[in-house]
């Protein structure tokens, strides 16, 4: 087990009186591939704003990297977070091209201006955009993209600064068959470097689980129904807890993961 990369300790979040997230208590270690499924309004988002250094919890403890959140100064810290998220995708100028997305987040902005960079740093950005398929698209604007492209060129994006941490919200959402099973498959392989940052995938699709995810974390309704090793807590029961449905959980030779509701 490596070191210590987040610590949340009775973290509740409320919102307009609401409860987005309830006493959780979590822990993940560097050496550690973790992903957080649950349905629609679950809290999974808000989960990982607050893993971001975007939203500080209403109470409880959130540490980050060994730095403790409300009590640090963020704009240090997100640089060793790499985010990649619907939201921040609606922020790309619409111009810009997939180089100069890709170099940007060593500055943590969006949109290239006068700012100048290496030769190394160009030379990073185009092994990450090459590593995730999408050397062919470097010169490209991004608004050209298709729905999966632009997901590869997210995550190139969000490894560029060499994070510590890697978020990744709802990477393969939108995606047709053949740009989920392709992103999967990078994203198995990427997991299953040891060099890679530890990582966070939030999903409500056991499905999009890369082979190579070694821990999970299931939430219903802001609060934790199991978390663990991803063998212990991936089981229809949970799952059924999960989703409120009664479901038939299967893994594949590959370690994939397969559910599907209860036939009566």
């Amino acid at each position: 087990m490596g070191g210590q990369v987040l610590r949340l300790q009775d973290v509740t979040v409320r919102r307009d009186g609401a409860a987005l997230l309830r006493d959780i208590d979590w822990t993940v270690h560097e050496d550690e591939r973790w992903v957080v499924i649950g349905p629609n309004g679950a809290g999974k988002t808000t989960l990982l704003q607050v893993v971001g250094t975007m939203l500080f919890p209403t109470e409880g403890v959130a540490e980050v990297l060994g730095e403790r959140i409300g009590q640090t100064d963020v704009f240090d810290l997100r640089p060793r977070i790499g985010l990649a998220s619907a939201a921040l995708a609606e922020r790309v100028p619409p111009e810009e091209k997939v180089i100069d997305l890709v170099l940007t987040a060593s500055y943590a902005i969006l949109g290239r201006w006068t700012e100048e960079y290496d030769s190394h740093d160009v030379t990073r950005a185009v092994e990450l955009i090459d590593q995730f398929g999408c050397a062919h698209l470097i010169r490209r604007r991004f608004n050209t993209l298709s729905e999966g492209e632009r997901k590869r060129v997210q995550i190139a994006r969000a490894l560029m600064p060499d994070p510590e941490l890697l978020l990744l919200d709802e990477p393969a959402a939108g995606l047709d068959l053949g740009g989920r099973e392709d992103l999967v498959r990078r994203l198995a392989t990427f997991a299953n470097d040891p060099k890679a940052p530890t990582m966070v995938l939030v999903t409500h699709h056991v499905e999009e689980v890369p082979v190579g995810f070694t821990h999970a974390l299931l939430l219903r309704h802001g609060s934790v129904v199991a978390q663990g090793p991803i063998e212990h807590v991936m089981t229809a029961d949970n799952l059924a807890r999960t989703f409120g449905i009664p479901l038939t959980l299967e893994r594949s030779s590959d370690g994939r993961w397969y559910a599907r509701a209860h036939q009566f």
